[in-house]
């Protein structure tokens, strides 16, 4: 495994490679089957904390909304716009490739 001197000095600082600067082997952790799992979260809590949350949400004013969808309605005319334009051209292409 080819790294540079610092990210095989903080490697090492980090206890993952040896002194030589070799891999240290190392176990993964086995996942209990009795690990003790949260309770589940009733409907009501849950629905009061997504409130919460959006709550915290920035959401855009309207004026930035009808910015936001007149930009992405410009750009979709244009592009369908392009790509029609580009596939009428490669059409009579082929088609006077063909006719040849």
């Amino acid at each position: 495994m080819a790294m540079n001197r610092e990210t095989k000095r903080m490697l090492q600082r980090q206890g993952a490679l040896t002194d030589d600067g070799s891999p240290k082997a190392s176990r993964r952790p086995v996942p209990s089957a009795n690990a003790p799992k949260e309770p589940r979260t009733k409907p009501r809590q849950f629905v009061k904390e997504v409130n919460a949350e959006l709550r915290k949400v920035a959401w855009p004013t309207r004026q930035e909304t009808i910015n936001y969808s007149v930009i992405v309605f410009f750009t979709l005319i244009v592009l369908t716009a392009l790509i029609a334009g580009l596939d009428w051209v490669f059409s009579k292409g082929i088609l006077w490739l063909v006719s040849k």
